[in-house]
């Protein structure tokens, strides 16, 4: 990565509070379910360019496909001409939903060779995304690429030299990092709120069929309606397997096609992670898992714990980050990060950031539950008078800050992605997301994937983005 790539990043992430969101906090101060907490409530006004025509194509049209298409057709100057996917209903489907004017193809180097198309969104099975946005940026055209960037720690390097060699705007879909929950956390984080970080924990669990990825399958999904040659052509298993629906529209069940939780759920939590310390990630990486309770023919497993350790960066300390998904939690969905330092903890949870403090006093302590009252009495005295000539009654106290909560109200953060995204093509701005930070974001989590499957622990190089050695558990 170049020095002015990094200083592109760095100087974007700098302003992203003020500028690009102008993230603030309102006057208006409400109590929480805690009533301890005050919360503020915080709002964004993004910034939009004139209204220049960027005409879009849609590659892959499932559940993401729509929800990407939704989230840019609301900001203004979009327009989508083209989508793309195998399964023949659901490009009738683009045609109900956006109008018989939009072209369909199950090719997406069809849709690649049109002049009339400035940027691609990619919301493939995982095992597309590299070769479709290389493909896409040789062709000329700006991307958007669903998370995890790439399938493969090998993709990563050659997408980023790629996108370097076209200068066109790529943008990774982990939407969460546009939130103004995020960008608040950032500036707590920077202005040293809990003190020295030596901790995170993140998880992600769920707990719900649709949750665990057993998705509705239709029932016209045959050779014909679908076009399984093309699809497994992508696999890294048996490319002479037979079609099976089940595999084709549940593909993130299967790591021949997908990343598992770990791809597309630690992949959210370390993106914010990423942003919120402007860190380049771990350098090792363990992780361990089971299939607990979806036994449905899938092949990843649906509860995965990880650890990852954090070398000491120029924006943070040395740090440990444990990381859990869970498909069957036994409480509900659950999605937060907590960060932990030496005088508070922040927890990002959905829209909301709360800080609540704990500061040691400067007076280490002395008697309750201690070694002092097993000495002698005259022990005893003569400890307690040098302990009470030493520290002053201030200094036996500890200081206290009130907790705090800021929750975004409003946001829609899958739109704000977009908009980052689309103002990089019309003024050539860095994106919040870009490939160097999406693959950053996305290899610790595919090495979370060989480390389960390997029973290995995984040495990976954050600044030159390269796996070094495994080593065994």
């Amino acid at each position: 990565m170049s020095k002015n790539k990094k200083t592109d990043r760095r100087k974007f992430l700098k302003t992203m509070g003020s500028t690009s969101l102008l993230i603030g906090a309102t006057p208006l101060m409400g109590l929480s379910t805690n009533q301890d907490i005050k919360e503020h409530f915080l709002f964004g006004n993004p910034r939009i360019s004139a209204n220049d025509k960027i005409r879009i194509g849609a590659i892959g049209t499932g559940i993401m496909g729509h929800q990407n298409i939704d989230s840019a057709l609301k900001i203004p100057g979009i327009e989508l001409v083209a989508a793309c996917d195998l399964y023949e209903g659901r490009l009738m489907r683009i045609n109900e939903k956006y109008g018989k004017s939009i072209d369909t193809t199950r090719d997406y180097r069809e849709l690649l060779q049109r002049k009339d198309i400035d940027a691609v969104l990619i919301s493939t099975a995982d095992m597309w995304h590299a070769r479709i946005a290389m493909d896409a940026m040789d062709s000329g055209k700006h991307v958007y690429c669903e998370k995890p960037m790439v399938k493969l720690i090998s993709e990563g390097l050659p997408v980023i030299e790629k996108h370097q060699a076209t200068g066109k705007v790529l943008q990774v879909g982990s939407q969460l990092v546009s939130g103004l929950a995020v960008a608040k956390a950032r500036e707590l984080y920077q202005a040293g709120e809990i003190g020295k970080l030596n901790c995170i924990e993140a998880a992600y669990d769920r707990q719900s069929a649709l949750g665990a990825w057993q998705y509705t399958l239709p029932t016209d999904a045959t050779p014909k309606t679908v076009d399984w040659d093309a699809f497994i052509s992508g696999s890294s298993g048996n490319k002479n397997d037979e079609f099976d629906a089940t595999k084709f529209f549940r593909w993130r069940n299967y790591k021949e096609f997908g990343t598992g939780v770990a791809g597309d759920l630690f992949v959210h939590l370390l993106s914010s992670i990423h942003v919120i310390l402007d860190s380049f990630g771990p350098s090792k990486i363990y992780s361990s898992g089971q299939l607990s309770y979806w036994k449905d023919g899938r092949n990843v497993p649906d509860v995965m714990a990880a650890i990852m350790e954090y070398p000491e960066a120029d924006t943070h300390p040395k740090f440990q980050l444990t990381l859990r998904v869970n498909f069957a939690s036994g409480k509900g969905p659950t999605n937060y990060v907590r960060f932990i330092g030496e005088e508070g903890v922040m927890e990002l949870r959905g829209n909301s950031v709360t800080i609540d403090h704990s500061i040691m006093a400067e007076a280490p302590g002395i008697g309750g539950w201690d070694s002092l009252n097993t000495f002698t009495e005259s022990m005893q005295k003569e400890l307690m008078d040098q302990y009470n000539g030493k520290y002053s009654e201030s200094q036996k106290k500890r200081p206290t800050k009130e907790p705090i909560r800021y929750v975004a109200k409003k946001q829609d953060k899958h739109k704000d992605h977009f908009i980052d995204f689309f103002e990089g093509i019309r003024k050539g701005t860095p994106v919040i997301e870009g490939p160097e930070f999406g693959f950053r974001a996305c290899a610790p989590c595919l090495l979370c994937n060989d480390s389960y499957f390997g029973q290995k622990i995984m040495h990976w190089d954050p600044v030159n983005m390269k796996l070094l050695n495994e080593t065994d558990v």
